[in-house]
């Protein structure tokens, strides 16, 4: 293993944009811890084809993120497998409506605990290692929370409360530190059982002021410009949304 190599762990990354980052941060010769709960066949996929690319530059981490030591666990396993720790991207999430009448403690700690608590908890666990290398840490938040989605409220104040926690860790950890946060907009359709038509992705569209979906890659280059050209840049969002109008 090359030890000069920068390490980046990136949480939720075994599909998705989690993955499109991890990928994005290998080709610019950064090591990737691939952390993930259930995607164990995807993840491992993954890191073959990123040690394909070049030896011992990948490997994969399983945690569910609300247990209690699933952060330090985590971040051990960082430290244990490639001896540093460069980057943190928190990139998990979980994402489904919570209408205010069906609201229950289960969605709230899964909710708020994906979405903030784990970022908050990593965060905590990386920063005497990421000192040591001056790293930074990168949220990946939301931008729909400028005009927050009826019966998403939980979802909402947790994408919201991330928000604040960049700027507070920002703060905290400086001047070794950098914290931003990348807020996407209509990139991805979600991956779940929720049927989304074809008017509402137009209506989406329509409402961009550059009329198109965004791509997974426009947030890697966000997350790019991030982590290793801005480095006079800490407790900011760059909102990635096509200049959407939330109004």
């Amino acid at each position: 293993m090359n030890k000069i190599n920068r390490i980046a762990l990136v949480t939720g990354s075994a599909k998705r944009i989690g993955a499109s980052i991890a990928r994005h941060l290998h080709s610019l010769n950064i090591n990737i811890m691939i952390h993930h709960n259930n995607s164990n066949e995807e993840a491992s996929r993954l890191a073959i084809d990123l040690n394909n690319l070049r030896a011992n530059s990948a490997a994969t981490v399983q945690a569910n993120l609300l247990d209690s030591d699933a952060c330090t666990k985590v971040i051990s396993e960082v430290i244990a497998t490639f001896g540093q720790l460069d980057f943190l991207i928190n990139n998990a999430s979980s994402y489904y409506p919570t209408p205010i009448n069906s609201i229950n403690q289960e969605d709230w700690d899964d909710l708020m605990g994906t979405n903030l608590r784990a970022p908050l908890m990593l965060s905590q666990s990386a920063v005497k290692y990421l000192e040591k290398t001056r790293g930074s840490i990168i949220n990946i938040t939301d931008a729909q929370i400028q005009n927050p989605k009826a019966d998403y409220i939980v979802y909402s104040i947790a994408k919201s409360g991330l928000m604040t926690l960049t700027k507070s860790l920002a703060k905290d950890l400086s001047p070794n530190i950098r914290v931003n946060a990348v807020a996407p907009g209509a990139i991805l359709w979600p991956s779940t059982n929720q049927e989304i038509d074809e008017q509402y992705r137009e209506d989406v569209i329509s409402k961009t002021l550059l009329k198109k979906m965004g791509s997974p890659e426009d947030i890697c280059s966000a997350v790019e410009y991030l982590l290793v050209h801005a480095t006079y840049v800490t407790g900011q969002t760059i909102t990635v949304d096509g200049g959407r109008e939330y109004s």
